[in-house]
């Protein structure tokens, strides 16, 4: 098994985008963070603060980037992509909306 910071980094994200873990993982990296037995402990200078430092820069990136999804889809926030490029508007702007069908 091959590991890598981005493949740690992209679990966490994961789990924390999961609603049946997020709160169990925000409370244990607040605890992880607060409590003095870490990866790097806390008594040794600036090591000891880097890792914390780095959890929780995630979790607040992470967390307020979920807050911000669910602020959006409340308000009805739509991305839309629209062009205002001539080469664009050349395009046929005709929309077919299919109904799915199951096929057995």
């Amino acid at each position: 098994m091959k590991f890598s910071l981005e493949s740690v980094y992209t679990w966490y994200r994961n789990l924390l985008r999961n609603p049946k873990y997020r709160w169990w993982v925000i409370l244990g990296t607040l605890v992880y963070i607060v409590s003095p037995i870490d990866i790097a402990p806390d008594f040794i200078p600036i090591v000891g603060e880097i890792d914390d430092v780095l959890l929780l820069t995630l979790l607040v990136t992470e967390v307020s980037g979920l807050v911000i999804e669910g602020w959006k889809a409340r308000k009805g926030y739509v991305e839309t992509n629209t062009s205002t490029t001539p080469e664009d508007s050349s395009a046929t702007g005709n929309t077919v909306d299919v109904d799915a069908v199951s096929v057995k």
